[in-house]
């Protein structure tokens, strides 16, 4: 299997189904409505405590029974934790025939989509996986990289938004904008933001791409 890596945007729109109601399940649903997705859970019994309560306060819609054929109309993302090979089959053959993504935890025959180990800081989002070879490789390296790329990361990209707009009216060639982005990228930026002093931080900013009015704010 080799998987072609793309992040999903707008699921506060699309209709997505999380079938079971154990540990793996709560940890799926949690990812989607993270990303403030629109969740259905199905399942005749919840084992997993948080994933009680995102039923009990309305974070996803729970359906209190088992999966029925029908159930998967209009659906873009499937994420079913794993059953007999009969279940699976059935549902990521009407999975199939709603064009939807669908992954069957753990049985990777059953699956048109696979979902990395995701460290997310802000709007930095990393994906990691095996191509389903060693599920558990990819959490070590998600572990890793949290440690690495930490909270700092999502700062600085917040200011890289405000940035944008303003570098446009400063540095109207590209290859001068592309040029200032990798020296702000490559400067001192991140570890001032991490060393607490976000004033030099944003200084180092305003330095770098000419625009004193970063200082601002």
């Amino acid at each position: 299997m080799k998987p072609y890596p793309i992040f999903l945007v707008g699921l506060e729109n699309r209709h997505c189904v999380v079938i079971g109601g154990g540990e793996e399940a709560a940890f799926k649903a949690r990812q989607l409505l993270e990303v403030d997705a629109n969740v259905t859970l199905i399942s005749a019994e919840i084992t997993d405590p948080e994933l009680q309560l995102f039923a009990d306060t309305g974070e996803l819609l729970w359906i209190d029974r088992d999966y029925q054929a029908g159930d998967l109309r209009g659906a873009w993302v499937v994420i079913a934790e794993r059953g007999g090979d009969a279940y699976n089959q059935q549902i990521f053959d009407e999975a199939e025939e709603e064009r939807a993504l669908v992954t069957v935890l753990d049985s990777i025959a059953h699956c048109n989509a696979i979902a990395g180990s995701v460290v997310r800081q802000g709007k930095l989002v990393m994906a990691f996986s095996t191509s389903g070879a060693a599920p558990a490789l990819a959490v070590r390296l998600r572990q890793r990289f949290e440690q690495e790329f930490d909270w700092a990361y999502g700062i600085f990209l917040d200011w890289m938004q405000e940035l944008r707009p303003l570098m446009k009216q400063r540095h109207p060639k590209f290859i001068e904008r592309k040029q200032l982005y990798y020296e702000l990228i490559d400067a001192d930026v991140i570890p001032l933001i991490r060393a607490g002093n976000q004033l030099a931080a944003r200084g180092r900013l305003a330095e770098i791409a000419d625009l004193q009015m970063l200082l601002i704010g």
